[in-house]
């Protein structure tokens, strides 16, 4: 799933970083989920309690803390902004998992509700983000 393979890339890139900081007792993560991925924050969630486990010293006790980021997107022709989740409303299931598992494919499916064009930027939203770590020396 893909949940569990994004779950476990957080838990690894947080044991090293724990390393390299020293700590020896990971006491706090804070995740900030980016809505354009569309993840399963049940599962993610799940799959993060579980991959904690596969290293209990250092992980083991550490509260998870999890904030949704919103998906702001910006047409580059006539400027308007909108939310990823009014895109949503207009997309298929097949359309709709496609951008989970590859985000970029939001161009080829999404369109600005003010003029059309499928020229637009995220200004926010995007990808799964360790904000902070915290722990013990």
């Amino acid at each position: 799933m893909h949940e569990w393979a994004l779950a476990e890339s957080v838990i690894r890139t947080v044991e090293k970083l724990a390393l390299d900081e020293g700590l020896k007792k990971v006491t706090k993560i804070t995740i900030m989920l980016g809505e354009l991925q569309q993840i399963d924050s049940d599962i993610f969630k799940y799959a993060m309690e579980e991959l904690k486990k596969t290293n209990p010293q250092l992980l083991g006790d550490a509260k998870l803390d999890f904030n949704v980021e919103k998906a702001i997107l910006r047409c580059r022709i006539c400027g308007y902004e909108w939310g990823f989740d009014t895109a949503l409303d207009e997309l298929d299931e097949a359309e709709r998992e496609s951008i989970h598992f590859l985000p970029e494919l939001a161009h080829t499916f999404v369109k600005c509700p003010n003029c059309g064009s499928p020229d637009f930027e995220l200004k926010t939203g995007r990808g799964v983000t360790i904000q902070t770590i915290e722990g013990l020396k």
